[in-house]
């Protein structure tokens, strides 16, 4: 029996999340388009990898009938919001479509399912959001996501859906770029910046994404769950925290509004979430931002191993 089925596990959430269910010695199925970019050595007879494409109906079917997790986490989607704008039916099957064919299978299967899902289904005009507070997304990406949301609470399964905001982090295995390493980038080649200072986001640690995600999953927690960081902040704020952290020439950034920005998709203005459920009743506690910077940029390693 295998206990976990992972979707998007290439992405930065699963070069966390499986050296977790690892460590605590469960069987992982690990999957993801295209072939595997983790550590070899995080594999063996307990945490295998396959390929899958989760838009293929038949192939989402065929696997997870074949080996019967007993939980799907579902992580994979396009989270780029202006590519999302720019290709709604390609964000849509992948975003949408795909989270049905997994919800099928999972249900003859007898599979929980948990969903990982994003602030942008709310509008921002009065954040930070707690967990009953009413969506309204304001592009594409946040109405796709929110989309598959509802298909997740009507599908008559043990679900879970974990919201979660601006990740950030550094694994082993990928160099993923993020606000923080933008700004290293630039500043280190004395390029001058603009930095938006009008939105405000509760930035989460990859680290403490995944934690989150398992406690959900161990309790057997149902409903919808806000797992993000602690610390309300503009992207200008995380900008100078960083310059700052780093020993950088914070003058070379200039504050702006999101509306000196010409973007496909509108980005809601005030997200960031209450995350006193989670603590309250599953023990979640993340990292603070100046914990999270050192994690992403000090000189250890912040891989999920």
């Amino acid at each position: 029996m295998w206990d976990f089925m992972i979707t998007g596990s290439n992405g930065l959430l699963g070069g966390f999340l499986i050296p977790h269910l690892r460590e605590r010695g469960y069987r992982v199925l690990a999957t993801g388009r295209g072939p595997c970019r983790l550590p070899a050595g995080w594999f063996d007879d307990r945490v295998v990898y396959h390929s899958l494409d989760i838009t293929d109906g038949k192939a989402v079917w065929d696997f997870v009938g074949r080996y019967r997790p007993v939980r799907i986490i579902h992580a994979a989607a396009i989270t780029q919001a202006d590519d999302c704008e720019r290709d709604p039916i390609g964000c849509w099957s992948v975003n949408v479509t795909a989270t049905r064919f997994l919800l099928h299978a999972a249900s003859a299967a007898g599979a929980a399912f948990t969903y990982v899902s994003t602030d942008f289904v709310f509008d921002g005009e009065s954040g930070p959001y707690l967990e009953s507070d009413l969506p309204g997304p304001v592009n594409f990406y946040g109405s796709s996501k929110l989309a598959a949301e509802r298909a997740v609470a009507a599908s008559g399964l043990a679900w879970s859906i974990v919201r979660t905001v601006l990740v950030y982090g550094r694994s082993d295995h990928q160099a993923r770029s993020n606000i923080m390493t933008w700004v290293r980038d630039n500043l280190a080649a004395g390029r001058k910046i603009r930095v938006v200072d009008d939105q405000v986001r509760t930035p989460t640690w990859a680290g403490d994404l995944a934690r989150g995600t398992l406690l959900v999953a161990e309790s057997n927690a149902g409903g919808i769950w806000h797992i993000s960081g602690a610390d309300a902040l503009t992207p200008y704020e995380m900008a100078v925290r960083t310059a700052r952290f780093l020993g950088m020439d914070d003058s070379l950034m200039t504050r702006v509004t999101a509306d000196s920005f010409t973007q496909p998709a509108r980005r809601p203005l005030r997200t960031g979430f209450i995350i006193d459920k989670a603590r309250r009743d599953l023990g979640y506690q993340p990292v603070s931002f100046e914990e999270g910077l050192w994690l992403t940029l000090g000189d250890r390693s912040s891989g999920g191993q």
